[in-house]
């Protein structure tokens, strides 16, 4: 689904000498829960911003289901690829329903306009993410919980067989976080997430990556890369790492200094 090899991320300017990313090497299967683990400034973001065509790399290849994203045109991507943020868009004073709609728009010929199975579908999406009756209020209106699922109903319009999500539950309260990742795995689609809760993303993914300044520091499944020698490494803070009591993921306890 997702092939990311020899990557680098450099600054624009490059006197500075600064990469952000370097000898990258990223895979995600169709159908997988991948995770982006690491500590602030780590390249999480810039990663998924190579990934979902914000920045070009340096060097490297991002290939969407074996095609370069950038031999491909924006619309071909955004057939198959769809992005959620941390940060919420500008709303201009829309209605959420007229937010959720502009996930058809890779889907539409340019003055084509939404019939009734379009609308079906956007109703149907917002009662998936428990915002039912929603569509003809203001999404500035909206709590950051509720502007979050939002923006997870555009994307699920969308189509996508690859979900990218940069910190996916940083406005949701636990039940909101865990009810939001399940609907997503319910969905079975291919996903890149970045994490900063860690036993979040033991409880979500199927592999990690672990990145500390730019590098690649663990692959693998949550009990490989879910080390304390790893987390001491990258966060510079010893954890305890044992098994979650009712789930088979390990969880992590941070023992401060």
């Amino acid at each position: 689904m997702l092939d990311l090899r020899d990557l680098d991320l450099q600054l624009a300017d490059a006197a500075t000498r600064r990469w952000l990313l370097q000898d990258i090497a990223l895979r995600v299967a169709p159908g997988e829960r991948v995770g982006l683990i690491g500590p602030n400034g780590s390249g999480k973001t810039s990663l998924l911003r190579c990934v979902y065509r914000y920045r070009r790399p340096s060097r490297g290849a991002v290939e969407l289901e074996g095609e370069s994203i950038w031999a491909r045109s924006p619309r071909w991507c955004a057939q198959r690829m769809a992005v959620l943020l941390q940060e919420f868009p500008e709303d201009f004073g829309l209605r959420v329903d007229d937010l959720v709609a502009m996930g058809l728009t890779p889907h539409k010929g340019l003055f084509q306009a939404e019939d009734a199975s379009d609308r079906a579908l956007i109703e149907a999406t917002l009662q998936q993410v428990e915002l039912t009756g929603y569509g003809q209020r203001r999404f500035a209106d909206l709590s950051g919980g509720e502007k979050q699922r939002a923006l997870l109903a555009r994307a699920l319009v969308q189509r996508p067989r690859l979900l990218i999500l940069d910190e996916p539950t940083n406005h949701l309260d636990p039940r909101h976080q865990h009810a939001l990742l399940q609907r997503i795995r319910e969905l079975g689609l291919a996903v890149l997430a970045s994490f900063h809760d860690l036993n979040l993303a033991a409880a979500f993914c199927d592999r990690l990556y672990l990145l500390d300044h730019g590098r690649l520091l663990a692959s693998g499944t949550p009990d490989e890369v879910l080390c304390a020698e790893h987390l001491q490494r990258a966060f510079g803070l010893a954890a305890l790492v044992d098994r979650h009591p009712v789930a088979a993921h390990p969880r992590i306890t941070w023992i401060a200094p």
